[in-house]
């Protein structure tokens, strides 16, 4: 049974289509590709009792612990202060649930599968493989193999190699930006695109933001992503796509390289001047000469710290996205880019594991009858466990050292946080005293506003006139609350800086201070002296602050002993990262998402292939090639992958689509007896691995998965890209590397490959 749905024939009846089941199977693909492409939240309306109950539940079974500071309604359920200020009394509450390209395609295959639209056959084929693509070695072999990479980028290496790059550029612009491009393609050529956007993408953030005539850092991100997807291209191994087209067309892996080495290698060739004098020809962006500020023979003899390692910088990180710092938080980033942490053993050993696997895969691969007989996840897989096993033994042996690491950093967070919250005390402290002293001049005086002559509304943020935001700190109202001094300073403080919320007084005593004022507003900022009156009312508030503040302090003690599920496993994740920083920072960074939205495409486009849709576009394929011959086959395949990448579910869907669209279209020559010609098949094979691997910098982030983690990544270090900047400054490149590669490629083609019919 498990062989005959493992080959399941490809049905060339276009009749199907009409019946109702394939026409909402078509509805429900289109909308999954519009909702991956376009994510959202759904607002679910659920009882308020309800969800108290849960809550309540919880706390009882222990598996969540009471919320600090959270007040409790009328049925004694915990709940969010801003919550209950929007909907205070209301009956509902609202669950935003995610749309996106986990839960869309799951969803429409339990949809499919509800109105039996689609039944085992085409789970299995999606899950198991049908037609020699195998959806379940694909995915363990990339995920093992992604261990090994992302342990070697965890080591260090990648950012130190990117350092003595930056060294050797020295202070040249072009140069620099020449050396870096050729690094991160030889590097992503061998452990794929991801590891570069890891590692290489936060890299190019720091430098940037430490050099001081880069103004905008978009030629130096935009073309390390690009150059990471065009060196993905050149192995199998190194990105999933590749895996599912060369299981689908039964390629060596040696042949697939051959193929396609020669195409990408222009590529990066060609691509390089267009972007350096055409596309990002301007002095703010690659300057002549780049200044960088100088790192202190302090900060240079300082022994670099493993950064996976939790608080391993100590109060290093706040202060870098404080923006009243200024000049500090630069040279935090100088310092993490020119006196970068290796762990020399990891780096080593990881690279030498990466270098007997991918050749173990090549050599087994080219000695096999068949590119399926044996499943690559079999050398995958027992060497990413001797690399699990070295993470562990090694992080195990130095678990003193790392631990001590740890519980110094967060001593020193601590002690920071302590040092900010005594800041706050005293300017709250001043501000009343200031306040009380000028209290008898109220009667005789006119009542005036209190001016603040600095202008925060340009702080916290910079706008690059391309749409690139960067925000050196955070947000605004709390670059406010750092910086008012004297009687300005309000005591209600933004309540997005948890630090600075805790340090406010407790809602108790603000409420015995303002009992005659109208209660204050989260974004208001009045002045002490239009809600204080008395003179007596200084002492007092300090006494009840004090006074709260141990009563709350005891509460949260005796709260924090009864331990819960989720405190728990908070510990037990923190003993991990102290323990074992590397292994447990590489299984963080694993793409555990690419598998169940893989397996859900899968199956959504093995529905198209058993109710009629890709022979419908099969056939619609082969009137185009009739027509237009090799050269139509190379453009034409080129334009529909780079097309569908935005449109059918990332590189992965379109890949998935395309290969079965193939893979139909040589039936129906089967069927007619007229054989495609070698040369015309592969041109169509070989212009889709070049379509799916560039077509990750195209116009959309959800092209690839590779571009939701480099804009996330981005967004964490404070630059962010708007949608219709990304595929504005892509658009450009896509073309000309397209043209490029799919001009190299008819060259190799009409040289390489005879007119002779296609044989498997």
């Amino acid at each position: 049974m498990a062989e005959n749905l493992g080959d399941i024939d490809i049905d060339l009846n276009t009749d199907i289509i009409r019946e109702w089941h394939s026409i909402v199977t078509l509805i429900a693909f289109v909308l999954t590709n519009i909702i991956v492409l376009f994510p959202f939240h759904i607002p679910i309306p659920f009882p308020r009792s309800f969800k108290n109950g849960i809550l309540n539940g919880l706390c009882k079974l222990r598996v969540i612990g009471p919320r600090e500071g959270r007040p409790q309604n009328e049925s004694g359920a915990i709940t969010v202060p801003g919550e209950e200020q929007q909907d205070e009394g209301g009956y509902w509450v609202k669950l935003r649930f995610p749309m996106n390209f986990i839960t869309a395609p799951l969803i429409a295959d339990l949809f499919l599968l509800a109105i039996q639209a689609i039944g085992r056959a085409e789970v299995y084929g999606g899950t198991i493989g049908a037609n020699n693509i195998s959806p379940i070695d694909i995915m363990a072999f990339f995920i093992t193999l992604a261990y090994i990479a992302i342990s070697i980028d965890a080591s260090g290496l990648i950012r130190y190699l990117a350092f003595k790059v930056l060294q050797k550029g020295g202070r040249y612009g072009h140069r620099l930006f020449f050396y870096l491009y050729a690094f991160f393609f030889s590097l992503g050529t061998f452990i794929g695109n991801d590891p570069i956007i890891l590692s290489g993408t936060a890299f190019l953030a720091y430098m940037t933001r430490v050099s001081s005539n880069i103004v905008h850092p978009r030629a130096w991100i935009f073309a390390q992503f690009a150059v990471a997807n065009i060196a993905s291209a050149i192995l199998v191994s190194s990105n999933p796509t590749n895996l599912v087209l060369a299981g689908a067309f039964d390629i060596r892996f040696i042949y697939y390289t051959a193929n396609m080495i020669v195409p990408v290698v222009v590529t990066a060739i060609v691509l390089f001047p267009f972007l350096l004098y055409i596309v990002f020809a301007d002095e703010s962006l690659i300057p002549l000469s780049i200044q960088m500020h100088e790192l202190s023979e302090e900060a240079r003899a300082r022994t670099p710290v493993n950064p996976n390692i939790p608080n391993a910088r100590g109060n290093a990180e706040e202060e870098e996205n404080d923006p009243a710092n200024g000049e500090q938080a630069q040279l935090l980033s100088l310092e993490e880019i020119m006196n970068p942490f290796l762990d020399k053993g990891g780096a080593g050993f990881g690279a030498l594991i990466m270098a007997a696997t991918l050749i173990t895969l090549l050599a087994l691969n080219a000695a096999s009858q068949t590119s399926n007989e044996h499943p690559v996840f079999y050398v995958t897989l027992p060497a990413a466990f001797v690399m699990f096993c070295w993470d562990i033994a090694f992080g195990w042996l130095h678990r003193k050292e790392t631990r001590k690491i740890a519980r110094d950093g967060r001593r020193e967070v601590e002690r920071a946080r302590a040092e900010r919250q005594a800041r706050l005390e005293e300017m709250e402290r001043a501000a009343l005293n200031e306040n009380r002293e000028s209290e008898p001049l109220s009667d005789t005086a006119p009542n005036q506003p209190p001016t603040d002559s600095t202008d925060h509304t340009t702080q916290g943020r910079s706008n690059d006139d391309n749409g690139i935001d960067i925000h050196p700190g955070l947000p605004n109202a709390n670059m406010e609350n750092e910086n008012r001094t004297g009687p300005t300073a309000d005591v209600t403080a933004s309540s997005n800086d948890n630090e600075i919320q805790d340090a406010r007084p407790s809602t108790s005593a603000k409420s015995t201070l303002y009992e005659k004022q109208e209660p204050a507003r989260e974004d208001s900022f009045k002045p002490l002296d239009t809600v204080v009156g008395g003179t007596n009312c200084g002492a007092s508030f300090e006494r009840q602050v004090d006074a709260e503040k141990q009563s709350h302090c005891s509460v949260t003690v005796h709260e924090r002993k009864k331990a819960t599920l989720v405190s728990l496993l908070a510990d037990s994740y923190r003993w991990s990262q102290e323990t074992f920083p590397t292994a447990t920072a590489v299984a963080g960074h694993l793409p555990y998402a690419l598998v169940p939205f893989a397996f859900s495409m899968f199956v959504l486009v093995q529905a198209l292939v058993t109710k009629g849709w890709v022979p419908v576009f099969a056939y619609g394929w082969d009137h185009w090639v009739e027509k237009t011959g090799t050269v139509g086959s190379i453009g034409g395949m080129g334009f529909l992958s780079v097309l569908l990448c935005n449109f059918a579910g990332t590189n992965i869907g379109t890949t998935i689509l395309l290969s079965r669209v193939i893979q139909a279209w040589q039936k129906i020559h089967e069927a007619n007896g007229i054989p495609i010609s070698d040369r015309t098949f592969w041109a169509a094979v070989y212009s889709m691995a070049l379509g799916v691997n560039y077509g990750a910098f195209s116009t959309a982030f959800s092209a690839s998965l590779a571009g939701l983690l480099w804009r996330d990544i981005l967004a964490r270090k404070h630059i962010h890209v708007k949608r219709a900047d990304f595929a504005r400054v892509n658009l450009p490149i896509i073309t000309i590397a397209m043209v490029v590669g799919c001009t190299v490629l008819i060259g190799e083609v009409y040289i390489m490959r005879p007119t002779t019919p296609y044989e498997k």
